[in-house]
Order: structure tokens, then C-alpha cells, then sequence
């Protein structure tokens, strides 16, 4: 019975993380977020910025009332921060706990688009060796013959990262 359960996940491991991706650039490359953490896309603003955070959180913004920590995924992602005309913040659900979410800001270079990916669009992502973290990578998806970096973004956005923002945020 144990086999049975086995082969079963392993026969169908992106099966969970098919659905629909938002795709944002960053350094001419694509990423996925998953559509139902997105909760809204937003021209650059002013970011107020927080003593004592990690160099990729850039501060906050208030948005319509409530203090948003916003983090520069070219910086998290060891690239060099640039702006241009078409960078944007991304505001998206990220969980802290089984119970708790907060929302947060996520600095890209554009948006892209809104993709469909099917179970058998997604790889797993590439092991690169024990140097390389790829623990924030949900898969590798194969669409419109370019490939596209899925993320996950509760991982990308460390757990004691989001909560020492949500402690100086509040």
C-alpha cells in the first residue's frame, strides 16, 4: 500500500502546481507567481524605507490605507537593482503560517502576462549542485517555446524574512 502511494506522487508531481501563472520579468528572464497569490499590480511609488531590513526589503508603501512591505526580487535574486518606465510592484498573499498571511510588494521589471500551464507544460527545476537553493522553485515551464522559472513565492520571501517585516510593518 505504501509502493501505491508513492508512485502515485511521483507520477504526477506537478500536478499541483498546473493552473494559471502570472509572468513577470526579471533581467530578460520569466517567472511565474501563481495567479491566486496576486492580488493586484501597481505603478512605482514612493517606498518608505524600514532601519534594520535585509538589503533586498526596500521599505513600505501605503496603499489605500495599509502599510504593504515591499521586497526588490532583482536584489533577492542577486541581480543589480535598475528601474525603468515599465517596472512595477506586484502586491501579493504571502503565507507566514497555516493561519496568517500578509500582503507584501514584489518589485519586477514588467509583467508579462497571464499564462494557462497544463500539468504536462512543467519540469522540475534543475538541480544545480549544493551551492545553488532551489528550494523556492516550484518548476520549470515549457510555453509559447520559451521556459518560464515557476515560483514559489512563500519560499521566495523567506519565513523569518516576512516576519521581521511584519514586526517593523507594524
Amino acid at each position: 500500500m505504501k509502493n501505491t502511494s508513492l508512485s502515485v506522487s511521483q507520477e504526477s508531481p506537478a500536478a499541483p502546481i498546473a493552473g494559471k501563472y502570472l509572468t513577470v520579468v526579471l533581467d530578460n528572464e520569466a517567472y511565474g507567481i501563481a495567479v491566486l497569490k496576486v492580488r493586484e499590480i501597481i505603478r512605482m511609488q514612493k517606498i518608505t524605507p524600514v532601519p534594520q531590513m535585509p538589503e533586498f526589503v526596500k521599505g513600505v508603501i501605503n496603499l489605500r490605507g495599509r502599510v504593504i512591505p515591499v521586497v526588490d526580487l532583482r536584489v533577492k535574486f542577486g541581480l543589480e537593482a535598475a528601474f525603468t518606465d515599465r517596472t512595477c510592484i506586484v502586491v501579493v498573499q504571502v503565507d507566514v503560517s497555516s493561519s496568517k498571511t500578509v500582503q507584501m510588494g514584489l518589485i519586477v521589471d514588467s509583467v508579462e502576462d497571464v499564462l494557462n500551464v497544463a500539468a504536462d507544460m512543467i519540469e522540475p527545476a534543475p538541480s544545480f549542485g549544493t551551492l545553488v537553493d532551489t528550494s523556492y522553485l516550484l518548476g520549470m515551464a515549457k510555453a509559447k517555446g520559451e521556459v518560464k522559472t515557476l515560483l514559489d513565492i512563500n519560499r521566495v520571501v523567506a519565513r523569518d524574512t516576512v516576519q521581521a517585516i511584519s514586526r517593523a510593518a507594524a
